[in-house]
């Protein structure tokens, strides 16, 4: 690295729906290349981290990892660069709201952004839902179900990585765990996003033009949630840039760190 030239930003990146830290290979390799330090997170059983979906007990205990990764990060160092997608988007809301203080900017990759002032549900519940070959299954109490759901095989190829490459869709395939939906969650349903802590913070989304899942007008939508956000836009990019578009969406990722 050229110190003279690039500064080292700290990037924690955290993974959408059914995924896990693996999905952004491509993204902190090429990170990491440029200098920079990365940390790719894998959110309460999801990834690489033990236990089922059904065991979370909470939102707040599926986002811990990205709550104890920030409050670990050392008073004065530099702040860490958030970089969300998908479902992923709600865990840096919360993080926002929790620890505006270290965090330089949080940038939403085609991922829910609530607003401030609506519960996060709110924003989960815009766009398309599951179907084709998805399974979802009830979980909990019998009064007051949740659900887990998986992606199928079918619906990933056709409305998730249909631009991307082969390889990545056979390595999610096989890497894809079932993820709770959190759908009476009281953090998910309650008045927890300000605007002096969540909508203090830099915000930018990143719009993947071609997603079949979460649709470009939809991802605008909740930009025009919130007033001051910045907009870069992926062409050729479906719902996973981090592989369709893995080199432009790393170079920006840098451009956007090093404003």
């Amino acid at each position: 690295m050229d110190s003279g030239k690039t500064k080292q930003r700290n990037f924690v990146l955290v993974h959408g729906v059914c995924h896990g830290a693996w999905c952004w290979y491509r993204v902190a390799t090429a990170l990491s290349s440029a200098g920079h330090r990365v940390t790719a997170l894998d959110m309460a059983a999801c990834g690489a981290r033990p236990g089922r979906a059904d065991e979370v007990p909470s939102f707040e205990q599926y986002s811990a990892p990205l709550l104890d990764a920030l409050a670990a990060l050392p008073e004065g160092e530099e702040k860490a660069v958030v970089v969300a997608h998908s479902f992923g988007g709600q865990s840096l809301a919360l993080a926002m709201e929790r620890q505006p203080d270290k965090i330089a900017v949080a940038v939403f990759v085609t991922a829910t952004m609530p607003a401030a002032g609506k519960p996060m549900s709110f924003a989960f519940k815009q766009g398309k839902d599951f179907f084709m070959d998805c399974t979802i299954q009830t979980t909990g109490d019998p009064q007051d179900p949740d659900e887990t759901f998986l992606f199928g095989p079918e619906y990933m190829a056709r409305r998730v990585y249909q631009l991307s490459p082969p390889e990545d869709l056979t390595l999610a395939m096989s890497m894809v765990r079932p993820s709770r939906r959190f759908l009476n969650d009281a953090t998910m349903n309650g008045d927890v996003l300000t605007a002096g802590r969540y909508g203090a913070v830099r915000r930018v989304y990143v719009v993947a033009e071609d997603d079949e899942w979460k649709p470009a007008e939809i991802q605008r939508l909740m930009v025009s949630w919130n007033p001051g956000t910045e907009v870069k836009a992926l062409q050729g990019a479906d719902h996973m840039p981090m592989f369709s578009k893995a080199r432009e969406l790393s170079e920006l990722l840098m451009e956007i760190a090093d404003k």
